[in-house]
């Protein structure tokens, strides 16, 4: 039967008896299974968090966008569920001396020169497959070095964390991981005076569109 047939007769029903449940009105929502920011109007905007077991896309535009924020954030997360999260540096950006010692107790940081090295590191944590939460920071990289990863390597990393319940976020500048499952555009404009301002009240104030990526179902038949 056509799906639109099924809609008319359920409509159908429900206008004749108004009091009648099908099986469809009695199935539970569907929910992800994610991996909670910490950050209420983002994970809401996710289902819940960001999904497991796929890569997530986090796209920093430019700087003072809150994508520092938002990793710190990450991090602090993990340390505060007692997980401990692995950060693939792709530039050495990272500011660990301002870091308070229980999130580094929770982090394996890895300082990348370059987004090669970067690859290549995160390809290694991965397969391990040991750390519930993998950070792979590429926000800062040059396009020339964004430009000569070839497209396969992320479903290669998609089939990986398939096999995982780990939860894989990448930053990037743009938008460039084809099989992302979801996709954080930050889209806050932070100046150099809200350096020193309060970090928890900034990171509430981060301002980002979420999207939906591709079905699994279209990411199998691509990646076949």
């Amino acid at each position: 039967m056509q799906p639109s047939k099924v809609i008319q007769i359920r409509e159908l029903l429900r206008g004749k008896f108004p009091g009648l449940r099908t099986r469809a009105d009695e199935l539970p929502a569907k929910t992800r299974d994610g991996w909670a920011s910490g950050i209420n109007q983002l994970d809401e905007r996710l289902g819940g968090g960001f999904p497991k077991s796929a890569i997530s896309e986090v796209i920093a535009p430019k700087r003072g966008c809150g994508s520092a924020l938002l990793l710190l954030q990450l991090l602090r997360r993990a340390a505060k569920t007692n997980q401990f999260a692995a950060l693939v540096d792709g530039q050495d950006s990272f500011d660990a001396a301002s870091i308070e010692q229980n999130t580094l107790s929770h982090l394996l940081w890895i300082r990348c020169q370059n987004a090669d090295e970067a690859i290549k590191a995160t390809d290694l944590v991965l397969r391990d497959g040991n750390l519930p939460v993998v950070l792979l920071d590429l926000a800062l990289n040059p396009d020339v070095q964004l430009r000569k990863i070839p497209a396969p390597t992320w479903y290669r990393f998609q089939r990986i964390v398939e096999e995982s319940a780990a939860t894989f976020i990448v930053f990037t500048p743009r938008a460039m991981i084809s099989p992302a499952q979801v996709r954080v555009t930050l889209r806050s404009r932070f100046a150099l005076q809200h350096v020193e301002a309060d970090q928890v009240k900034l990171t509430l104030a981060l301002d980002f569109d979420v999207s939906e990526a591709r079905s699994s179902e279209e990411l199998l038949r691509r990646s076949a």
